[in-house]
């Protein structure tokens, strides 16, 4: 039976778009068709890095598999060297399949206005413009937990505790659990510590005061909305999940090792 499968590559990259081309030139002789259309797809191959397969992640609820044209890569599976193994393995059925949480929300603007902030894989921040910082409160479930003074503040996926969460101090959280972690981005007081959460929270930041004439941002997954004083954030977990086509038995404590220490 033939398997269908789209190629969403980092068209920035080289190496990427030789992989691309690699890959699509193993449909003369393995089962897989390479299609234009994502809705004809079984599964998604992302070719760059975690930035390319977080953009992946937005396409479609299908399984996606990452090709690690990047660096680190935490959310790609295999290097472009083993490409035609992970084929076999996948037409053999030699895989499975782990579910990631996801984030979505919405801007609230001062005026009423409401702006839809799409499914994001790693996190939602808020973050400051180049000058000033942002003054804002932090609310969970209708409850201020704190008034912050900050460079901003995160609210990241289990998955997204490796990315810039980690870089803020914040704490490395197995990828499959169901939580939400708060961290502060450079806060100017003496309590810097993450806020840990159930996945039925409702997390809102509320800013409350900028520089004058300046703005702040909403960051998902790397793509920004101005928000600016007196707008409001809210953040819930999404109904969607990311499907990762995991080949190895490789476990969360293994990648953690690799890439950290």
């Amino acid at each position: 039976m033939i398997m269908n499968i789209f190629i969403n590559a980092d068209g920035y990259k080289e190496i990427a778009l030789k992989t691309e081309y690699e890959l699509i030139g193993y449909s003369d002789e393995l089962d897989i068709d390479v299609v234009d259309d994502i809705d004809k797809a079984d599964i998604i191959f992302s070719i760059g890095g975690d930035g390319t397969f977080l953009k992946t992640a937005r396409l479609s609820d299908l399984p996606i598999i990452g090709i690690n044209t990047g660096t680190l890569g935490y959310l790609t599976e295999i290097n472009p060297c083993d490409l035609k193994s992970a084929l076999k393995d996948i037409l053999d059925g030699n895989y499975y399949i782990e579910e990631r949480m996801m984030l979505e929300g919405e801007v609230i603007k001062s005026d009423g206005e409401i702006i839809k902030i799409p499914e994001s894989l790693n996190e939602i921040a808020i973050s400051k413009n180049i000058s000033g910082v942002v003054r804002f409160d932090a609310i969970v479930n209708e409850k201020l937990i704190n008034s912050y003074t900050a460079d901003g503040i995160l609210v990241c996926t289990p998955t997204g505790s490796t990315a810039y969460n980690l870089s803020c101090g914040g704490p490395i959280v197995d990828p499959t659990a169901e939580i939400i972690t708060l961290t502060p981005i450079a806060p100017h007081t003496i309590i810097n510590r993450s806020i840990i959460l159930s996945d039925d929270s409702t997390v809102e930041i509320k800013i409350t005061e900028l520089r004058e004439n300046t703005s702040s941002y909403v960051l998902y997954d790397g793509i920004a909305i101005e928000v600016f004083s007196g707008d409001a954030i809210k953040i819930k977990k999404s109904d969607k999940v990311t499907k990762i086509i995991k080949l190895e038995d490789r476990s969360f404590i293994d990648t953690i090792r690799e890439n950290i220490s």
